[in-house]
């Protein structure tokens, strides 16, 4: 009777079993895309969306960290400036900024890609604009606050942008391309200021002034690109014909767990609350972000403390942005080919820990400039491959919008403290907070690994019948065929 009962159990399993493989091969062939066309389709859509994603991104941190740039070009001097409020100017950028990220990144959908874009770019190109025209410090005050509120939306709701049009496997290497921006940015940034810096006198105004004047005028011509360039429906953007929109709505039916509901749910929100990825990628965040905006803001700083002019450290540091901008590009693609994310972080954090013991502890003023090329690798590679690590270990899309903004909270608040920590030549305090963040971001990495790497354990036991489904949340991410990378 037993043994009849186990034949009859077993024959019910292997149905079932059966019934989900044929239903499994349906869906594949239902949503069965060819991989050769697939790959021109990306091509295609790397075409069109990277330049306009990157314009932005690039205009956004132009906007944001040209603040460096004309600090050793006077502007302390001419709205009556000490240095300790300077760092508040940079600082208070932030207080507004980690505020808006989340409300944009759970609002993006509802108001539109394209509204909610066009309308921050065309706002925060104005205010810098009116930054040139400044006279004491309380104008500089007010402008970084609203500067923050309206680049705070940007990032997560481009970040998440991507997610609505590449796979897991693929973004990396495009949120790469956003934060090399962030770097081609330090670099332009220093070549532009070095330009427009020449302009000291013209029709009466300061250099620093034209820096402002000149960078905000170019970004409201990309506000209007944007408006044209980011459809809010990317599988039906204009560009596409009727075979590729096929192979769009064919690549969302197989990453539909992911994708998850166009309507908006609060459980979802509540779900990512409680999720403990999200937290542990918050706290990596913030150390990362230490690094990325006190370098990319104070890096002309550092090297005028090395003794280089004013005009030298400008664009002495475009080599190095260029250099942090290429390596990113490289390791993203690994990340992307071997779907791995927190060791290619910490892979780049070694050498981010090298190159600031070297600035800490070296006289020789060549041997900290190579250091900066050093520190350069960690400062980008960092907060760019972490957040993707966030991205495609979260689903669906209400939960994930959700994670990016919170997380892009908790990691922008390094930006007030990085204000703090640089505030006098040689800066030992800033760099020696920053490798301290290094190495506290080095632990909480392998933490996240450890981590993620027993829930997949997890699920693996679930799918063989080893143990009893007993989780909290078994849907998104929480699926049992869901693997996070690693």
């Amino acid at each position: 009777m037993a043994a009849t009962k186990a034949d009859s159990l077993d024959k019910a399993e292997k149905s079932a079993s059966g019934l989900e493989n044929n239903l499994s091969s349906e869906t594949d062939e239902e949503f069965y895309v060819d991989p050769v066309k697939e790959v021109k389709l990306l091509a295609k859509l790397d075409l069109a969306f990277t330049p306009v994603i990157m314009l932005v991104y690039l205009s956004c941190f132009l906007d944001r960290s040209n603040i460096g740039n004309v600090k050793v070009a006077g502007i302390l001097t001419d709205i009556h400036a000490t240095d300790s409020q300077f760092s508040t100017a940079v600082s208070i950028f932030y207080a507004t900024y980690v505020v808006f990220e989340s409300p944009a990144a759970i609002l993006m959908k509802k108001v539109t890609p394209r509204v909610i874009l066009t309308t921050l770019c065309a706002v925060w190109s104005l205010t810098t604009i009116f930054t040139g025209f400044i006279t004491n410090v309380g104008g500089l005050y007010t402008t970084r606050l609203i500067l923050g509120a309206c680049e705070a939306g940007l990032f997560p709701c481009l970040n998440l942008y991507l997610t609505m049009v590449y796979r897991r496997e693929e973004q990396a290497k495009r949120v790469a391309y956003l934060f090399s921006c962030a770097a081609l940015s330090g670099a332009f940034g220093g070549l532009l200021a070095y330009a427009l810096l020449q302009m000291d006198g013209v029709s009466g105004q300061a250099g620093w002034r034209w820096v402002y004047i000149i960078e905000g005028c170019f970004s409201i011509l990309v506000a209007v690109i944007v408006f044209y360039g980011l459809p809010n429906d990317p599988t039906n953007a204009w560009f596409l014909n009727t075979e590729e929109r096929e192979m769009m709505r064919c690549r969302n039916g197989q990453r539909q767990k992911y994708l998850g509901s166009e309507k908006f749910s609060w459980e979802e929100i509540r779900i990512e609350l409680r999720d403990p990825k999200l937290y542990l990628s918050g706290l990596i965040q913030f150390m990362q972000d230490i690094l990325l905006y006190g370098f990319s803001t104070f890096l002309p700083s550092i090297l005028k403390a090395m003794n280089y002019n004013t005009l030298q450290s400008n664009y002495l540091t475009i080599p190095v942005y260029l250099w942090g901008a290429i390596i990113f590009l490289c390791l993203a693609w690994v990340s992307d080919r071997y779907e791995i994310r927190g060791p290619i972080v910490m892979f780049a954090n070694i050498f981010g820990i090298i190159g600031y013991v070297l600035l800490l502890t070296v006289k020789q003023n060549g041997v900290k400039y190579f250091a900066t090329y050093l520190c350069a690798v960690a400062v980008y590679v960092g907060p760019g491959i972490n957040l993707t690590w966030l991205n495609v270990n979260v689903a669906p899309h209400y939960r994930r919008a959700t994670a990016i903004g919170l997380q892009q909270t908790m990691g922008n608040t390094a930006g007030a403290v990085a204000g703090q920590i640089y505030r006098a030549a040689p800066y030992k305090l800033g760099n020696s907070f920053s490798l301290g963040a290094l190495c506290l971001s080095q632990c909480l990495i392998a933490g996240k690994i450890w981590y993620v790497r027993k829930e997949n354990a997890v699920k693996e036991s679930i799918m063989r019948g080893e143990m009893e489904d007993k989780r909290r949340v078994k849907t998104g991410d929480g699926e049992v065929d869901f693997r996070y990378h690693i």
